[in-house]
């Protein structure tokens, strides 16, 4: 295919990248990920979720006051305290997890 693209117009040799190579987990830098900060869980039927409405309170399976977990693309990587940040929620981390207790 070398000599088809040469007529074209294109080198026929191929030129040496000018990129520096990428090295270890710095290549993943970029790489945008889903985090969660998920408070806690709860199981309801359709019909008590259909009748949700503006105001009703979901009792969820946490204590108030226990860590929220940290999420990463569905995998639980840290616990930490809800703070609130200006006007915004935010999570100040107090516990990263290891693979195994991760997992």
């Amino acid at each position: 295919t070398a000599p088809a693209m040469a007529a074209m117009g294109a080198p026929a040799a191929a030129s040496t990248t000018t990129l520096a190579p990428a090295r270890g987990i710095e290549m993943l830098h970029g790489v945008d990920m889903e985090v969660t900060v998920e408070l806690g869980r709860t199981r309801m039927t359709v019909r008590d979720l259909l009748a949700l409405s503006p105001g009703a309170v979901l009792e969820l399976d946490r204590a108030a006051g226990s860590p929220a977990d940290l999420l990463v693309n569905g995998r639980l990587i840290a616990r930490g305290e809800v703070v609130v940040v200006d006007e915004d929620f935010g999570l100040r981390i107090t516990e990263v997890l290891d693979e195994a207790s991760a997992g």
